[in-house]
């Protein structure tokens, strides 16, 4: 069942998009605990301080090779291909590192975010940067 972005009531210190909570929301659905299975909004190589740096929005300690990022449909696909470009460098820096990066589209999460939070967490990219795009 579709979810209507505009609907959804954030927790007021919520940091983040409506994606990104209904993602954290399906995976503690999913059995996930914050803090202990995964990080929300993980800084990685310096984060958003140090060039080359990012921010993954899921790092998992369980399973400890898997990281999510949820891909906003304006930014990282009509802003410009310059984002998708470093989408697919920090893949490939976290790759290196024995870690898969997965995609979830912003209108996946919003169309069924517990199949495709599930998906991901089997491995699996539908995104359009991955097996779906």
């Amino acid at each position: 069942m579709a979810i209507n972005p505009d609907t959804v009531q954030l927790p007021q210190n919520w940091e983040g998009s409506v994606p990104e909570y209904l993602t954290y929301e399906a995976l503690i659905k999913a059995g996930k605990r914050p803090g202990f299975d995964f990080t929300y909004q993980s800084p990685l190589m310096g984060g958003r301080t140090q060039k080359g740096g990012v921010v993954i929005d899921f790092d998992f300690s369980d399973p400890p090779d898997l990281a999510i990022n949820v891909q906003g449909v304006y930014f990282h696909y009509q802003f410009g291909t310059e984002t998708g470009a470093r989408d697919k460098m920090v893949r490939a820096q976290l790759a290196g590192n024995g870690v898969t990066l997965v995609f979830i589209d912003e209108d996946d999460i919003l169309e069924d975010v517990d199949y495709y939070v599930e998906a991901a967490l089997r491995y699996r990219d539908y995104s359009r940067l991955g097996a779906g795009g």
